[in-house]
């Protein structure tokens, strides 16, 4: 695997059937449509994938069939974060056994800790683990935001990079200064519509969930900013943006992303939009409004 990490990794959801069993048939089409909008890599078991709500055992059926359908045609990432520190090193093993190449790994999310607590934590997790590591910070999640001194001591410690998903633009940037020196360190964007700052700044790509089911879209913006092409970065943000007020904007609460993601794929039948409890997928006519955002969607980029 070549250093940095970088691209449009997606945070790729799990698809479940009705009775929260995997929907293999569903997952091999999504990972498919994905490698066919040439995403570069593949992101298993974050937020978007509802990690912490699966059972153990789905987790690693997952991760087993998804590394057997991929195939190393791209990098493959795991989330392990756990509130218990043996569960982590666990689903650690079990991804370098199926295949996969980086865990990704965000504060315990149960107990409030402090950044000696969390440094002290990675002293003991990182050298445990089987693969290279990547940071995630997810405050939202995790009751912390990563500092940038933790930040550091984690790549002291190995770190490859890190995902931000705080949606602190500020501290963005910080990590990209700090590790400006250091070009094998990844600095991954978490928050979709900072991907051409990030990459014009001297970033590496985002985790975007949004490139579940328009992957092009956001290779499409990668590129551009790639090339600093304003005229094209424009028009694709454009087109993201609109995905806020659309796609995302069904329903009140935060798990609305999550949702909104999985219902697009349903729309486009790729896969079942069947979420893990306590999520619960839209009714008929949250359905139906997805539905016809997708269309418009893909009958302006026919």
């Amino acid at each position: 695997m070549d250093l940095p990490l970088k691209g449009i990794i997606p945070p790729m959801i799990t698809p479940l059937t009705e009775k929260g069993d995997l929907d293999v048939a569903g997952l091999e089409k999504l990972i498919e449509h994905l490698l066919a909008g040439g995403v570069h890599g593949i992101f298993l078991l974050g937020t978007n994938g509802e990690g912490p709500s699966l059972t153990y055992a789905l987790r690693k059926e997952l991760i087993s069939k998804a590394c057997k359908i991929i195939d190393k045609r791209v990098p493959i990432l795991v989330g392990i974060t756990d509130t218990s520190f043996e569960g982590s090193i666990d689903i650690a093993n079990y991804s370098k056994e199926a295949g996969a190449d980086v865990v990704v790994v965000a504060p315990p999310y149960y107990f409030p800790i402090s950044q000696e607590e969390m440094i002290e934590y990675l002293e003991k997790l990182i050298p445990a683990l089987p693969l290279p590591v990547m940071m995630y910070n997810m405050p939202s999640c995790t009751k912390m935001h990563l500092s940038v001194e933790t930040v550091k001591k984690a790549k002291e410690l190995g770190a490859i990079g890190i995902k931000d998903s705080s949606g602190d633009v500020f501290y963005l940037y910080s990590l990209i200064d700090e590790f400006k020196n250091s070009p094998e360190f990844s600095i991954i964007a978490g928050t979709e519509l900072y991907l051409p700052e990030t990459i014009i700044y001297g970033g590496h790509g985002a985790v975007a969930g949004g490139a579940n089911f328009f992957p092009k879209l956001f290779v499409d913006l990668y590129n551009a900013s790639l090339t600093n092409d304003k005229t094209a970065i424009f028009e694709l943000r454009d087109q993201v943006l609109k995905l806020y007020s659309t796609i995302y904007n069904i329903g009140n609460h935060v798990s609305r992303f999550t949702k909104g993601t999985k219902s697009a794929l349903f729309a486009m039948g790729i896969c079942n939009d069947y979420m893990a409890q306590p999520l619960r997928n839209f009714n008929e006519e949250g359905r139906n409004k997805i539905k016809k955002y997708v269309e418009e969607f893909n009958a302006v980029n026919a």
